[in-house]
């Protein structure tokens, strides 16, 4: 009966062992997770303390503050435009069949660079109209020579004279008219022969190509052969609201903000208000100039414009994830060293869609929370 009791007490025993064990790695969990949640507060300077590594920390997201111009109206919609002050649209003014194109979409040119090559038996006809001219006043000049020999000897009536002197100047006329035409052709291009060069008069980017190899051209055509423009020089073209029409004017400053870049913002100057209201949307075209250097924006882009207050007061800009509105009452979360976050009451200004400007209440440079803000509410609601 002894070895039956000695071996329930050895299981016993090792139960109690393990049980003790779980109960001890139990409690120890706990207690390290109630040191990682917990954090100290101090509710009359709304102010919250996390232990560093606290779990918490990781939903917290900061960022440090930015200041921008200060904005005097809600985002404008616009669109960005060639700037037609460096743009040609480069058509042929001969007809003729293309023979060769020398220039793609994309590339860059030189002024005077080739783009297209044109078979264009128009210029045989006017070269023609020019020979003809030439010779017939040499002629005419000779029977004016002619004719004041004559009279001058005498031999003939001053009538004919006058005759030959209104010839001469007729063949004249003609023989201008005939130089004009082909120098109008050629102008600021080449010619071989037949063989017509149709050259970019600036330099630039190709930035539309409407001709394709073995096509007809002809002077009339809708649309350019070739677009070439200068992307560092760009129109952002607004629709002005009419009751907007007071909170604009010529030489004013405007930030340009474009979905393919969200965090950042375009110069522009205002440089030409329309003077006529579209009688159908009730909308005034406002036309801006825009530097653009490193050719982010692109003719055609969709954009928003906010004009900008005179002078260079600069208010700090803030995602609206980090406001916090309770009553009448805006707040964010700032803070203060690692791991401290200080509850602040904010003026907000001029808010938009996806940030808002800050009037009071906030510095630039301050690190602001702009992710886990409610987070922070509720740990300190809950202290």
């Amino acid at each position: 009966m002894k070895k039956p009791n000695a071996i329930a007490a050895a299981v016993a025993a090792v139960a109690l062992a393990v049980g003790g064990s779980w109960l001890y790695r139990h409690a120890t969990k706990i207690e390290s997770a109630q040191t990682q949640a917990a954090p100290a507060t101090t509710t009359k300077q709304q102010e919250l303390r996390f232990p560093e590594g606290a779990s918490q920390l990781s939903f917290v997201k900061t960022e440090a503050v930015t200041a921008h111009p200060e904005p005097l109206l809600d985002p404008l919609n616009a669109r960005i435009a060639y700037d037609e002050n460096y743009t040609q649209r480069v058509a042929t003014p001969i007809a003729g069949r293309v023979v060769r194109i020398l220039a793609q979409p994309g590339d860059r040119v030189a002024a005077g660079q080739t783009l297209l090559e044109v078979d264009a038996p128009e210029f045989a006809q006017a070269e023609s109209e020019v020979n003809k001219s030439a010779a017939d006043l040499n002629q005419k000049q000779a029977a004016y020579r002619r004719a004041k020999e004559l009279v001058d000897a005498e031999v003939a009536a001053r009538k004919e004279l006058e005759i030959a002197d209104a010839d001469l100047k007729q063949a004249q006329a003609e023989h201008n008219r005939a130089i004009a035409r082909l120098s109008n052709l050629t102008q600021g291009q080449g010619r071989t022969g037949t063989r017509f060069t149709l050259r970019s008069r600036i330099g630039g980017v190709v930035a539309e190509r409407k001709v394709n190899p073995g096509a007809e051209v002809r002077p009339d055509l809708a649309d350019p052969l070739f677009i070439v423009t200068d992307p560092a020089h760009l129109w952002v073209i607004i629709d002005l609201p009419e009751r907007l029409l007071g909170a604009v004017h010529k030489g004013q400053k405007v930030t340009v903000e474009v979905d393919a870049y969200p965090r950042q913002t375009f110069p522009a100057t205002v440089a030409n208000i329309g003077e006529v209201v579209d009688p159908a949307t009730r909308r005034i075209p406002v036309r801006c100039i825009a530097p653009n250097p490193k050719g982010l924006l692109k003719p055609e882009m969709y954009a928003r414009v906010i004009p900008l207050a005179d002078g260079e007061h600069r208010l700090p800009r803030v995602p609206n994830s980090a406001l916090i509105t309770e009553g009448l009452y805006t707040f964010v979360f700032v803070e203060t060293e690692p791991g401290v976050f200080r509850k602040r009451r904010v003026t907000p200004g001029l808010q938009g869609r996806n940030e808002s400007y800050i009037k009071d209440g906030l510095k630039e440079g301050e690190k602001v929370v702009t992710g886990g803000a409610l987070l922070l509410n509720a740990e300190l609601a809950g202290t």
